[in-house]
């Protein structure tokens, strides 16, 4: 989330550990028997209904150890005046074949998530009126997406990460752009996966790791050879459900 890493900070971020292979984490269950989502809730149009007018669902927490030990690190970076708010933009491209999401690769010397799979974006600046602006200025920022091209649908409900941030998921329609000019200290390379392969349950895990704080589980989402887990992937859980009902 941070440009410049403060080491301040570090001494209450219990993210992975330095060296921490999620890829080497045992595949604890598959998600093949959980309901799909109709082709056609994945229309722009029924995304944007969707958003407009949601149905009850429940988001879901990925795993309660992790959410618990997110939520006191957030207390007590806000406690030490920290900022805790960020934003992510969850980019669904307009393609002819169908809707892609857009993600990029960290690189792999940040404090926080280096090297993972992310949705562009990062903490909120004091300038920022909301999420919305704070996610369209992290994507220009970070990959050069023209915010004219961006139509915001709605947001996901926040996810507490264990890097010390509440994140807003803002969802928004992507007419999608020749080239991405990268931020090469923040991004490593952009590609695009394929909403409908993202929102099948058959190609979602969840994994298991044993921690110091105890027994931690996460989502993984392989596509081709990236490895989308963690954060990325618990967003994309909570896509999942909203569309699924």
């Amino acid at each position: 989330m941070t440009k410049i890493p403060k080491p301040e900070e570090h001494a209450i971020n219990v993210a992975a550990p330095p060296g921490f292979d999620a890829r080497a984490v045992p595949i604890h269950a598959l998600c093949s028997d959980q309901e799909k989502v109709s082709p056609l809730a994945l229309q722009v149009n029924a995304l944007r209904e969707r958003f407009q007018a949601p149905p009850i669902w429940q988001p879901e927490i990925t795993d309660e150890n992790r959410q618990v030990i997110a939520a006191d690190i957030i207390a007590k970076r806000e406690a030490a005046g920290k900022v805790t708010r960020a934003a992510v933009l969850v980019p669904l491209l307009l393609k002819a074949e169908g809707l892609s999401v857009l993600l990029t690769q960290r690189t792999n010397h940040l404090r926080d998530h280096a090297g993972q799979i992310s949705f562009p974006g990062g903490r909120m600046d004091p300038e920022d009126g909301n999420p919305n602006e704070t996610a369209l200025r992290e994507s220009e920022e970070e990959i050069g997406l023209d915010r004219n091209r961006v139509e915001i649908i709605g947001h996901m409900p926040q996810y507490l990460t264990v890097s010390g941030y509440s994140v807003t998921p803002v969802v928004g329609l992507v007419q999608a752009q020749a080239e991405y000019v990268l931020d090469e200290f923040e991004v490593a390379d952009v590609f695009e996966v394929p909403l409908q392969f993202l929102m099948d349950p058959a190609n979602h895990q969840v994994r298991m790791w044993q921690s110091e704080q105890g027994s931690r589980r996460f989502y993984a989402m392989p596509y081709e050879n990236r490895f989308i887990w963690g954060a990325t992937a618990g967003m994309l859980r909570n896509l999942y459900h909203l569309l699924k009902v």
